[in-house]
């Protein structure tokens, strides 16, 4: 697991040293820089399997753009990571112990999108492990998804928009749940089929699914049933296009949550989106149950019910408090801060800085004006 990483002249930051647990919330302002948490771990994940040759910035986990695109405006000195070399981004993540890695920046090639390597580790284990990395621009309602054997069932990759999730339930739809408390109490079996459609059940009560192969094609097809719930004929199966689009842009997390295993790396964008409030404090019961098992889950979010969710689960005592770790992000002028704030086995936060999930007071304060 990756206990820290530091961030060296990356985007919005000349130097960030982040403490990370096996679940993190990354929460804050709008391009305040939590997303470039997430990109930072896919960069490298993305060199990495690609042979790490160098900084690959535009690859199937992320799209940076150019060296000149990454390189933080007002960069600083990495001697430690580049031995004085001259500019470069740089990353240190520590799981056990520090591994670095450091791209050149090239003042004659700035709009290169690979980056000369200065420093890298001789082995990176935690990037090898199980991994998955949703985007906040997710699968939406369609008629087919993709079907590719090696993305979807020989490396178990959803793909980052989760494109690939249909394929993956059909193709791994018969396998168990380990039990704990992933395994969802009313599910008809400990098959992931069955669990993935209890899980769903949180956000649309009486909703199933089904995955089909699409024969003679390379796609497959998603559709979904509803028990005769809302007056719906439970006959019939539904298009995904005709459906709520909350349910197909949240599938993916749920599969990935289900489907989590201790040591693997989940980064997930805004799991949140497209659901109400239930759906949402319902899917971070499902995050937090995903690192209680052994995952390690780094979540950016704009919502207090994910939060709350978070807490509740700390204080039911279904995940550790020092297993959670929140951060606040907020713009500075030149950059960003990061404000952490520590929470209790009760599930209350240390402080509540202003701007972190405060609007509601807010709006309540002027109503009441």
């Amino acid at each position: 697991m990756i206990t820290r990483l530091t961030l060296v002249n990356f985007k919005a930051f000349r130097r960030l040293e982040l403490p990370l647990g096996p679940l993190t919330l990354l929460t804050g302002l709008n391009s305040s820089g939590k997303s470039s948490v997430l990109q930072a771990l896919a960069l490298l994940r993305q060199s990495v399997d690609h042979g790490a040759q160098g900084l690959l910035l535009n690859g199937e986990l992320v799209e940076l753009g150019s060296a000149r695109d990454v390189l933080h405006d007002d960069f600083g000195p990495a001697d430690d990571l580049t031995g004085g070399r001259g500019p470069a981004v740089g990353f240190v993540a520590e799981a056990g112990e520090p591994f670095r890695f450091a791209g050149f920046y090239d003042p004659e090639e700035p709009d290169e999108d690979v980056m000369e390597l200065l420093t890298r580790p001789v082995a990176w284990p935690f990037l090898a492990a199980p991994f998955q990395y949703l985007h906040a621009d997710r699968i939406t309602p369609a008629v087919t998804y993709p079907r590719s054997r090696q993305i979807a069932i020989d490396r178990g990759f959803l793909g980052v928009r989760g494109e690939h999730t249909v394929n993956y339930l059909r193709h791994y739809g018969e396998t168990e749940v380990p039990d704990g408390l992933l395994r969802h109490p009313d599910a008809a079996s400990p098959q992931l089929r069955d669990q993935t459609v209890a899980w769903m059940q949180e956000l649309c009560p009486g909703v199933n699914l089904q995955a089909d192969a699409i024969e003679g094609t390379d796609y497959v097809r998603l559709s979904y049933g509803f028990g005769g719930t809302a007056g719906i004929n439970a006959t019939r199966r539904r298009r995904p296009t005709n459906v709520g689009f909350g349910l197909t842009y949240a599938l993916p997390i749920v599969v990935a949550c289900l489907t989590a295993t201790p040591g693997s790396l989940i980064l997930l964008e805004n799991p949140e989106a497209h659901l109400h409030p239930k759906g949402q404090t319902r899917t971070a019961a499902l995050i937090s149950a995903a690192a209680a098992v052994g995952a390690q889950l780094i979540v950016e979010t704009h919502s207090d019910h994910v939060l709350n969710g978070v807490r509740i689960a700390v204080k039911q005592e279904a995940l550790r408090s020092e297993d959670t770790a929140i951060h606040f992000f907020r713009g500075n002028g030149s950059g960003a801060e990061v404000i952490t704030p520590g929470i209790d086995k009760d599930g209350m936060l240390a402080q509540w800085p202003q701007g972190f999930f405060d609007e509601w007071e807010h709006s309540l304060d002027q109503l009441l004006d």
